[in-house]
């Protein structure tokens, strides 16, 4: 079993987030949880998972979500620094849940491939 210490950006009205955070507790696993939505990641975090998650920042946005269209953004013409900016000010478009173990991270959709990390 992987020691590392194991992370998730969790938000707890999100049933697949939930789901995933259960996941790691049945495999004796106890993440340090981060409500993201209380607590945002820093920008410099958010570079971090993302090269974690081998994505660009863009791939962190949940674009279809009601949060990204009521900020109004289009990200499409967004640098990536405008991207991290405004996940900053808007921790709702962020993907979720993210769980980061050491050098790597999933973004648990479906929650069984934290599976993949622990």
């Amino acid at each position: 079993m992987n020691d590392e210490t194991l992370t998730i950006y969790h938000n707890p009205k999100c049933s697949k987030s939930r789901e995933t955070l259960s996941i790691l507790e049945e495999n004796n696993r106890a993440p340090e949880i981060i409500e993201y939505l209380k607590q945002p990641p820093s920008r410099q975090t958010l570079r971090d998972i993302a090269a974690k998650l081998n994505l660009s920042p863009k791939e962190l946005v949940r674009t279809a979500d009601q949060a990204y269209k009521d900020a109004d953004l289009e990200i499409d013409s967004m640098t990536d620094n405008e991207v991290i900016e405004a996940i900053c000010s808007h921790p709702a478009i962020l993907q979720r849940p993210i769980v980061v173990c050491g050098d790597k991270a999933v973004i648990g959709r479906p929650p069984s491939k934290v599976l993949d990390i622990i």
